[in-house]
């Protein structure tokens, strides 16, 4: 559904307010970055809202990713891969060269991907992936290996920059339980940091403010932003 431009703004409007009071009461200080998730919604959305101001964008797949950055491409659009990458989609993923893959969910996938960025001589930004919430459907790293395959990403694989932390929110009503799943992340990202990690991705949709409240420096959101 195409939404009219008042409609987008009053979305943006109301998420952007609600992340400014998330963020003042962790700190003043505290900066928030808003990934806009555009998987379930039109093009033209996307553009409303760039000319609205909202600059980053992320895909969960590959081809979704590839197939936006086309049809946007007049757009200077900061592009990020939110979503699992398969193997067989490594190359592709390079060669869209997104700002930043949020999802390296294991030693495994650096390596490979690390093979295929030397051949083409480039490098990535990316996240690691942990799997806080210690759900089967969510991939990821366990919050007892994060800090270890961190530090081995960081050693073996020169052509990925790692920049921080990712993981999603568990998949729960209990909020004790999802607040739990981002405290334990933050405590990695606040090990990470002493590795030159920035940035700590948590929250979407239905969970920023609480993700933001521990300490979240990025949020995915899409239905929020897109909703009629």
């Amino acid at each position: 559904m195409i939404l009219d431009k008042e409609k987008l703004r009053k979305n943006l409007d109301e998420v952007i307010w609600k992340i400014e009071q998330a963020r003042i009461r962790v700190s003043e200080h505290h900066i928030v970055q808003l990934v806009g998730v555009g998987k379930y919604t039109e093009i033209e959305n996307i553009a409303t809202l760039y000319h609205l101001g909202q600059r980053s964008y992320g895909e969960n797949q590959v081809q979704q990713l590839a197939q936006r950055i086309e049809q946007l491409d007049a757009l200077p659009i900061q592009w990020h891969m939110i979503g699992t990458l398969q193997k067989n989609k490594i190359n592709k993923l390079i060669d869209l060269s997104p700002a930043l893959f949020h999802s390296l969910d294991s030693l495994e996938l650096a390596i490979e991907l690390n093979k295929k960025l030397e051949l083409k001589n480039k490098k990535m930004y990316a996240l690691l992936q942990i799997n806080a919430a210690k759900e089967e459907t969510k991939s990821g790293v366990s919050i007892e290996e994060a800090y270890d395959i961190y530090c081995q990403i960081k050693e073996k694989t020169p052509q990925i920059e790692l920049r921080g932390v990712m993981t999603i929110g568990a998949n729960t009503e209990d909020i004790s339980v999802i607040q739990k799943s981002f405290e334990e992340t933050y405590k990695i990202f606040e090990k990470v940091q002493k590795e030159g990690a920035k940035i700590c991705s948590m929250g979407m949709s239905s969970d920023y403010e609480l993700a933001i409240a521990c300490g979240s420096n990025m949020i995915r959101v899409g239905s929020a932003l897109f909703r009629g």
